[in-house]
């Protein structure tokens, strides 16, 4: 049967949905309502996957967070349950026991150890999770499996975004094809080093114990840590990547062309899927892209990028369309970079603004004109060696304040 997409294009990798109506009981319901979406999601792979994770660095942090790395240490993964509608944040000893618990009711439905199932949740921080319709939904959603719910997966898992969010590609390991697939959900309460995210990547390539794991931080470094709206890190973040190897390639070691072109396919799925979280900002209306060459390292070159896409003030110049090029200059001023401003040089959509130490007499209109297109694009050239970077974030709305004033009611 053909795949319809997401992190189940892999082969050997299921998905099923269900609704629980997390949200509704987290509100006070007592019955679940009619019409609910899908809230729940179980991802399962046929074969015990190689895995790897990065988690949110704020001290407050969910249980499903602590779960999941205690889970990966034995690197026996083989499912994943994801609700959307509670963050099962700052919820005691009460919230690591129904983490736990959630592993074990998927792993009995798979036949699986409890601690190989991995749990992701996203939503209310604070609030009790009404257990009994999550067991119904992993119920539901485990007879349900099949590789065609890789786009209802990912629609299961919203929560204030507006579009689902996959992507996935095809890439040959030495003479194997193989599949990369991803899914990930992210709207607001986003900034680097992880944010309101759920991110998982799937791969049926065959790999070395310990390369995904090997492997995960480098790639977060150069996607999903490049992305910003709104410049809170949640408690819930998490990347995670699975490798079950059925596509049956020789597994791929470390140091090897074979794993240069894994890890550049799943950079490659990555990069997408964070830039559909930008795009998908709530409230945004425009997607920039920040693009910082001739740092002194890609260290740097990162720092500069995600200054100046995290910057309230150029978020609002953009938003309104004001060519304000000197809230551009001075994000990267205190980025963290190193900056010489006598060789800096700035573009906003293809017009230098900014050159040798001082602006330049640019077509302010024209800068207008750009600001005015739903995706701008913002470069900076350091003038400092060869470190590259790009950064993704959107502009500052009313709409952003109107969704978050209403959050939880």
């Amino acid at each position: 049967m053909a795949v319809t997409g997401g992190l189940t294009a892999p082969q050997g990798w299921r998905a099923g949905t269900a609704a629980c109506g997390i949200k509704a009981f987290t509100a006070g319901a007592s019955a679940l309502p009619t019409g609910v979406r899908d809230d729940l999601a179980v991802i399962a792979s046929d074969s015990v996957c190689d895995a790897g994770g990065v988690f949110t660095t704020n001290k407050v942090k969910s249980a499903s967070v602590v779960i999941d790395q205690l889970h990966l240490q034995p690197n026996k993964v083989q499912a994943l349950v994801v609700l959307s509608g509670n963050a099962n944040a700052c919820t005691g000893a009460q919230g690591f026991k129904d983490a736990l618990q959630m592993a074990k009711w998927a792993a009995d439905r798979l036949d699986l150890e409890p601690s190989q199932v991995l749990v992701g949740t996203t939503g209310v921080i604070g609030r009790f999770m009404p257990m009994e319709a999550v067991k119904r939904g992993i119920a539901e959603a485990t007879v349900k499996l099949s590789p065609g719910n890789g786009v209802k997966a990912a629609e299961a898992i919203m929560t204030t975004d507006t579009v689902p969010k996959t992507a996935q590609l095809d890439v040959r390991i030495g003479d194997v094809a193989v599949r990369v697939g991803g899914m990930c959900k992210g709207s607001g309460m986003i900034h680097p080093n992880m944010a309101t995210m759920l991110a998982y990547v799937t791969t049926d390539a065959a790999v070395e114990a310990g390369w995904v794991a090997a492997a995960v931080k480098r790639i977060a470094d150069r996607s999903f840590n490049q992305v910003t709206v709104d410049g809170d890190s949640s408690t819930n973040d998490t990347f995670l990547i699975l490798a079950n190897g059925a596509a049956g390639n020789r597994p791929v070691a470390p140091g090897t062309p074979e794993s240069d072109a894994l890890e550049a396919a799943i950079l490659d799925v990555s990069r997408r899927l964070a830039r559909a979280i930008a795009k998908d900002g709530e409230g945004a209306t425009k997607l920039m892209t920040v693009r910082v060459s001739g740092a002194a390292d890609d260290v740097e070159a990162r720092l500069a990028a995600r200054a100046v896409a995290s910057s309230s003030l150029v978020k609002a110049a953009v938003h309104g369309g004001d060519p304000n090029w000197g809230r551009i200059v001075c994000a990267l001023g205190y980025s963290g970079s190193d900056l010489a401003i006598d060789t800096l040089t700035v573009r906003v959509g293809g017009v230098t603004v900014f050159a040798r130490g001082a602006g330049v007499d640019a077509d302010l209109h024209a800068i207008r004109k750009v600001f005015e297109e739903p995706e701008i694009e913002i470069a900076a050239d350091l003038g400092l060696g060869q470190g590259t970077a790009e950064a993704w974030g959107c502009d500052l709305s009313a709409e952003y304040v109107r969704i978050n004033a209403d959050y939880t009611t």
